[in-house]
């Protein structure tokens, strides 16, 4: 079963992440993602790297959205005793009783990618998704691309999960009191599923979309290849939304995305490895550590050098 970033790091806190080899310890990684989608394989990365680089071992997991195994791998991590856990939050909620149980095995569980303020976790690395989805809305107003009355397109892989419920908490802080409407629709994880509906439900509804917030990366991973199948020019439809994908860093370097969101995933991972070591040390995690920058054109070429690096 088992198998970001805006902030300055002080050479203390990295030195936590490096402990003598004799004290090798256990930890397990958990995610509600899937390995399929793009960027989660640089957040496996960052985990991949924290254990080469402290000697320590990282059990990792995926659980594509399913949560009854995500919570069912995280009761295994607290009966085997793990020195500590980080884990993502499939859906708002979900992992209240889990957190308290880690709680009371004093096993440090610390929080990442997704936020549950209502699970008493450590401390959270990450984004915050309803900023993020503030900022997105708040950027197509700003630039002039939608105004009252208009009708923006939202598509997200997993309706109901955690951070498409935030980003659309955020998106309707700014969409609402300006009269501004839109319409969340499935695509699924599935890369050629998500094209074919994406492709679909543009054909059907170009006329009156004025804009798109892609609310996954798989999702705005795939705009140019929805695009050119539909006949959309780069720039026909302004587009933002997440960008943790080589994907995406093209597409905004080519027109077809305007403003893309940077989460630093390998960093998120090494980050929230590095604070359960600390706090299974004895050292509380008194702090969260908040990542996220939205990215044009003429700053795309520095994550897409980043994302092709991590990928060599």
């Amino acid at each position: 079963m088992f198998k970001k970033l805006t902030i300055l790091l002080s050479g203390a806190m990295l030195a936590l992440a490096i402990p003598a080899a004799a004290n090798a310890k256990t930890f397990y990684w958990v995610s509600h993602g899937t390995p399929a989608d793009p960027v989660w394989t640089y957040f496996l990365a960052g985990a991949q790297q924290w254990a080469k680089d402290t000697g320590n071992t990282v059990n990792t997991s995926f659980h594509g959205n399913d949560v009854p195994s995500q919570q069912e791998a995280l009761r295994a991590a607290i009966a085997a005793k793990a020195d500590g856990i980080v884990t993502s939050s499939p859906d708002p909620g979900s992992l209240v009783e889990i957190a308290k149980e880690a709680n009371a095995a004093k096993i440090p569980i610390i929080n990442f990618n997704t936020p549950d303020p209502k699970a008493s976790f450590d401390t959270y690395v990450g984004g915050d998704n309803v900023v993020f989805g503030k900022a997105w809305a708040q950027y197509l107003v700003d630039k002039g691309h939608v105004k009252s009355g208009d009708f923006v397109w939202m598509p997200v892989e997993v309706p109901g999960a955690t951070y498409g419920v935030q980003e659309e908490e955020g998106i309707a802080s700014v969409f609402k009191p300006l009269g501004i409407t839109w319409e969340v629709t499935d695509t699924t994880l599935d890369q050629g599923e998500i094209i074919t509906r994406m492709s679909d439900y543009l054909t059907t509804n170009r006329a009156k979309i004025k804009a798109i917030i892609g609310m996954g990366d798989l999702v705005n991973g795939s705009i140019k290849r929805v695009f050119d199948q539909v006949g959309v020019k780069p720039g026909e439809i302004p587009v933002v939304g997440w960008g943790n994908s080589l994907d995406t860093t093209q597409e905004v370097l080519n027109g077809y995305v305007n403003a893309a969101q940077w989460q630093d995933p390998q960093a998120t991972s090494y980050v929230a490895l590095s604070l359960a070591n600390m706090a299974s040390s004895g050292i509380p995690t008194g702090f969260k550590v908040i990542t996220g920058a939205l990215y044009e054109k003429d700053t795309a070429q520095v994550y897409d050098d980043i994302l092709s690096a991590s990928g060599k």
